[in-house]
């Protein structure tokens, strides 16, 4: 292709070390790149809109669960100097009782903050998700030629989930523990500035030790996203094609291949999570270290009584509470190396840019009759290899044209450059004298119907999947359509007619109904060009019979492209196109091509020959 992706050029094979079976799945890279900054800016960047949600509950919240937590040690060294030892009772039930109001406090300001951040996590990731999902619906067909589907469906799904805790928990609790972090730190070195300093001294020795493991934890992170997302393609490939698989009794070689990817994913699960517990290890040694610094130097301190007892009690509370956001931040921040690496790969797809798209300014196509001019059309898949080669073709409204030709002679190639799925390397097409890439391509493909052969039925009704061609259609019109297409009876037969519910690719019904179906959708919106691309190869001569009497009517005043085999389907075409390698070679109507013996007369001939020997 013109252009390729990574993912497109890292193509993974694993050989089966015992039948040589070979898999290859189109891979995603290892991100080489430094912590990006801008992306985790971006990343936050969704959190904007909420920010005045933000504000005035949950930062308050957070401030006075920070306060009251921060009171507890001061209250317990004041019941310890001014109560317990003195043996005071009335002030130690004083005490004890406003450190009952002061939890009480905390509980109510972190149920709150708690609710909101939840809420508000919540909307941050539909959104992400949303603006995803939204940006690969606009993505161009090259797109989708060079990546497994699974690929795509693990960034929607599993990497957007992946960002749940660090919006939900991780932004707040991270502030939480900043303040909590400067309060302890102010109220140390404000109650003993020796003390203090001597237990926060061990701090920088432990960051310094920690940064060594942020890369390792990076790269491995990544190494994860990586390996979900090949073991997604893999599932994904391996149930739209179970029919195969079972139809040349592979399962048990797929069930070995599935095995060995999950294996890999899960040693590579277990090699980052284990670096990422190694932040827990390193906090409680230095945390150690801290504690016999503080009764070591506090002993010493009480002896010449420049503390007291109730004050070495706070202290030591302080410094729980000091190494709890400390192990917190060292965990925020494998929390944030796992998000940069899901936020990497959803960032990557979002960037890409739809090689199909709109000029700036571009403007809706009127209403057209259907006079549609094909220009000196080239175009290329790959570099070097044109699928298409000059093709030049003047079809007036109303007309039927029929392309014929060998398989990768370039029938449904012109068909995708008509609905701009592709856009040409050199040439143009027009329609009604106007240039199609001058026009919006919503405008452009809402008066064009394309039946493929290879119809796709949406999870869903009957009904809903024939709507789909025009949402606003009434039940009566889509009942209409489907009599038009001798669809209405197979479907009045089924249990709940037209609510009859179908799975995903419309597996309960048959090749034909469902062609039928896909028949009825095209017509209901009601198209002034019409593309049938094989659309009746599925289709049993009886039914088909059926159809080329609705047809009749139904192409009736509309411009129609038909890519198909069959000769009943093409020989009342207006003209005929025979193409081969890309080359328009013949156009005429039957009766004239048949004349002329050429490559039409024995495309012809051999489909005869075939028909008899299969009789």
């Amino acid at each position: 292709m013109q252009s390729k992706h990574p993912e497109a050029e890292t193509a993974s094979t694993n050989p089966d070390s015992q039948t040589g079976h070979r898999f290859v799945y189109q891979d995603d890279e290892l991100i080489e790149k430094p912590f990006n900054w801008g992306q985790l800016k971006r990343l936050f960047g969704y959190m904007k809109p909420y920010r005045k949600q933000m504000l005035p509950v949950i930062i308050i919240m957070m401030l006075v669960g920070a306060i009251t937590k921060l009171t507890v040690p001061l209250l317990i060294s004041k019941a310890i100097d001014n109560a317990i030892i003195p043996k005071d009772k009335q002030l130690l039930f004083l005490i004890v009782g406003i450190m009952l109001g002061v939890y009480l406090i905390q509980w109510i300001a972190n149920t709150f903050r708690i609710k909101y951040t939840n809420m508000i996590g919540q909307r941050v990731i539909y959104d992400l998700r949303h603006d995803l999902f939204s940006h690969i619906q606009k993505l161009s067909f090259r797109f989708f030629d060079t990546r497994p589907a699974g690929s795509v469906l693990v960034r929607v799904t599993n990497y957007v989930n992946s960002l749940q805790d660090l919006f939900t928990n991780g932004v707040v609790n991270l502030l939480i523990d900043v303040v909590q972090l400067v309060g302890i730190i102010i109220i140390l070195l404000s109650f003993n500035f020796k003390l203090g300093a001597a237990i926060i001294v061990t701090v920088p020795i432990m960051f310094i030790i920690s940064t060594k493991l942020r890369t390792k934890i990076r790269r491995a992170w990544q190494d994860v996203t990586m390996k979900q997302s090949r073991l997604n393609a893999h599932l994904n490939e391996c149930i739209q094609g179970i029919r195969v698989t079972q139809a040349y009794t592979q399962e048990k070689e797929n069930i070995q291949f599935f095995t060995k990817m999950n294996m890999t994913n899960r040693l590579s699960w277990n090699r980052a999570s284990m670096l990422n517990q190694s932040f827990g290890p390193l906090i409680e040694i230095t945390g150690a270290i801290g504690y016999c610094i503080l009764f070591w130097l506090g002993a010493h301190l009480i002896q010449t009584e420049e503390i007291s007892v109730g004050l070495l009690v706070a202290f030591a509370t302080y410094i729980g509470y000091f190494w709890e956001p400390i192990t917190r931040l060292g965990q925020m921040y494998s929390q944030l190396l796992i998000a940069m690496a899901s936020a990497e790969r959803i960032f990557e797809y979002m960037d890409e840019k739809p090689i199909v798209a709109e000029i700036p300014g571009a403007k809706d196509l009127p209403q057209v009759q259907g006079n549609v001019k094909f220009k000196d059309l080239v175009f290329e898949y790959e570099a070097g290899r044109p699928a298409l080669n000059g093709i030049s073709l003047d079809v007036k409204a109303g007309q039927s044209i029929a392309l014929v030709g060998h398989t990768g002679s370039g029938k449904s190639t012109i068909m995708n450059l008509l609905c701009r799925f592709y856009d040409p390397n050199q040439g143009r097409i027009e329609i009604d004298g106007i240039n199609i890439n001058e026009v919006t391509i919503q405008s452009l493909r809402s008066q064009i119907g394309v039946v493929l052969q290879d119809t796709f039925i949406f999870s869903g009704t009957i009904r809903d999947n024939i709507r789909f061609g025009r949402l606003d259609a009434t039940n009566d019109e889509i009942e209409q359509v489907a009599k038009a297409v001798h669809a209405h009876d197979f479907i009045a037969s089924l249990p709940n007619g037209y609510d009859t519910e179908v799975q995903e690719r419309g597996n309960v019904l048959s090749m034909g109904q469902r062609q039928l179906i896909s028949f009825a959708r095209a017509l209901l919106a009601n198209p002034r060009v019409l593309i049938l691309d094989e659309a009746t190869a599925s289709i049993d001569t009886d039914t088909e019979l059926k159809i080329q009497e609705a047809l009749k009517t139904l192409l009736a005043g509309r411009t129609s492209f038909i890519v198909a085999h069959r000769l009943s389907t093409i020989r009342n075409a207006d003209k005929i196109v025979v193409l081969d390698h890309g080359r328009m070679m013949e156009i005429g109507n039957h009766d004239e091509l048949m004349k002329e013996q050429k490559i039409y007369y024995g495309l012809i001939q051999a489909q005869y020959k075939f028909l008899q020997d299969a009789g």
